[in-house]
């Protein structure tokens, strides 16, 4: 179980944000996300969106990663899932 959060780099609605994965499965990282307080609304296909601000509920157990590989694995963990 890896779950992984970038640094906040994405920019989009005045705002930069993380991406929160899973390498493991989409369950896993739904229920990590619920017990962080953030919304389901948050979840966009393979990865939780997390603002700056918010990045500081973590320390739960999430790991950090780089931008492009925290991607990278997000896809891979959903064309694994279907």
């Amino acid at each position: 179980m890896t779950l992984m959060i970038d640094p906040p780099l994405w920019p989009a609605h005045g705002r930069r944000w993380s991406h929160l994965i899973s390498d493991t499965s989409f369950a896993e990282l739904h229920t990590f996300a619920r017990a962080l307080g953030i919304p389901e609304r948050g979840f966009d296909g393979d990865h939780y969106d997390v603002p700056a601000h918010g990045r500081r509920r973590g320390g739960a157990g999430e790991q950090p990663g780089a931008g492009a590989g925290v991607a990278r694995r997000g896809v891979a963990t959903a064309e694994a899932q279907g």
